[in-house]
């Protein structure tokens, strides 16, 4: 059962993955669009750093989940000053709706689980997550990103989300050796 919610929350994220290259094809993302996928990415992470928070009682697993709220939050507010300083709407697009679409999946699947079989997919996926958005962040949206300021937000995001990334794989791992030590 949890290796079935973990692959599917895994393909989704693959899924995602392949939706932006396809839409990257098609059409290269405007900085509105890029602005809005970014925030929507945040915010995905930040929901389920909080469902985490609901749910978990492992405080390595707690500890990471308040590092994402705390970043993250960090990250958008710094997206929604940029664009409003620069007089930007955001654009909702078929990425940032993927993203929602996939990220409420991945939500529910994670409901249903609870203790140590809930805390390994939350990380697993937060591993997952994360190497696909660096993946965009680093392939895609900054070199399609016009503007210099925004840009830069994007650079400095994706080098937190790298190390988020890491923290994230460090405690799959931990989370893997307690549980074939028990």
């Amino acid at each position: 059962m949890l290796k079935s919610i973990v692959i599917g929350a895994l393909s989704g994220t693959l899924m995602f993955a392949t939706a932006a290259v396809a839409a990257d094809q098609a059409a290269k993302p405007t900085d509105p669009q890029i602005a809005h996928i970014a925030y929507t990415a945040g915010q995905l992470d930040i929901e389920a750093a909080k469902q985490a928070l609901d749910k978990s009682k492992n405080k390595h697993v707690r500890a990471f989940a308040q590092q994402m709220v705390g970043d993250h939050t960090t990250v958008n507010n710094q997206a929604l000053a940029l664009v409003k300083k620069l007089k930007v709407t955001p654009e909702d697009n078929p990425t940032s709706q993927s993203l929602t679409k996939q990220a409420d999946s991945t939500r529910k699947q994670l409901a249903s689980l609870n203790g140590a079989a809930f805390d390994k997919a939350y990380v697993d996926n937060e591993v997952a997550y994360h190497k696909t958005v660096n993946a965009a962040l680093s392939d895609t949206l900054i070199p399609d990103a016009q503007n210099a300021e925004l840009k830069a937000l994007l650079q400095s995001g994706l080098a937190l989300f790298q190390a988020h990334q890491k923290h994230a794989e460090q405690l799959a791992g931990q989370l893997q050796s307690s549980s074939a030590s028990q």
